[in-house]
């Protein structure tokens, strides 16, 4: 029986040694979603899936297809984004970035919008013109966007009324204009920039995404919105981000020390 093949576009999430040369791999792939392929002899020097078979690489793979496995043939490099391991800070953001991803991807799920999504996001890492907290929450909200999980901020959920700032309620993840605020327990004031900026992460050109900044109290209030909504969506920790949070602790505790003298 001759065995299927297929071509694939992906990035590779994470990847685990097998035996004494071989990786297992994780996909997020353009056309299959998250599958997870057997790549032999990735492990060897020389091999030519060695560079190809390593986390946040973008390439091109041929596979073998099994009843319940793939194996990769051959794989053709796109961007290897090798800068991001120069930095640690922009490492643990690149490899939370990819454990969001796997988290909210399954296989034969078609992930276009997504994969963009990330490849995008790991060049704004790269890039001095926009902080990395913001692609953060940039990158959060718009996955979660993608996957029908936005917060409710194009009208006023009580009368359905457009308005260009109003009342959040972080319980219900909705907004509220002047005259529906009573039907909420725990308004939150949600300024005309706030509300701007969370509409245009959700709706706008991915290549538009990661071109501005934020004041800091916007900022502020848009990080807000954003990790109440994350929390209500997501019951999942993700280990990435607490090492992330950890490196900014000591960070912090390290400038205060400095400032001591």
């Amino acid at each position: 029986m001759k065995k299927e093949t297929a071509q694939v576009m992906g990035l590779v999430l994470s990847a685990m040694p097998i035996g004494e040369y071989d990786r297992r791999i994780l996909l997020l792939t353009r056309e299959r979603g998250k599958i997870s392929a057997f790549a032999r002899g990735a492990r060897k020097q020389g091999s030519p899936l060695m560079a190809c078979s390593r986390p946040c690489t973008f390439a091109r793979f041929a596979l073998s297809v099994r009843r319940d496995s793939y194996a990769v043939q051959w794989a053709e490099p796109i961007r290897f984004f090798e800068e991001l391991s120069l930095d640690m800070e922009t490492v643990a953001y690149a490899c939370y970035f990819m454990e969001f991803a796997e988290y909210y991807t399954r296989e034969n799920m078609e992930s276009t919008a997504l994969l963009n999504l990330l490849f995008l996001s790991f060049q704004a890492l790269l890039r001095e013109s926009i902080p990395n907290r913001l692609v953060q929450r940039i990158y959060e909200l718009r996955i979660m966007a993608i996957n029908g999980e936005s917060p409710h901020i194009s009208c006023c959920t009580g009368c359905a009324k457009p308005i260009d700032a109003g009342f959040y309620s972080f319980r219900q993840s909705s907004l509220f204009c002047e005259d529906c605020r009573t039907r909420i327990s725990d308004p939150v004031w949600i300024s005309e920039p706030t509300l701007y900026a969370l509409k245009y992460i959700t709706t706008a050109p991915l290549e538009k995404l990661f071109t501005f900044r934020l004041k800091e109290d916007v900022y502020r209030s848009v990080e807000s919105v954003i990790e109440q909504h994350k929390r209500r969506c997501i019951d999942r920790k993700f280990h990435s981000l607490e090492i992330l949070a950890a490196g900014e602790y000591l960070e912090k505790r390290l400038e205060k020390q400095v400032k001591k003298g």
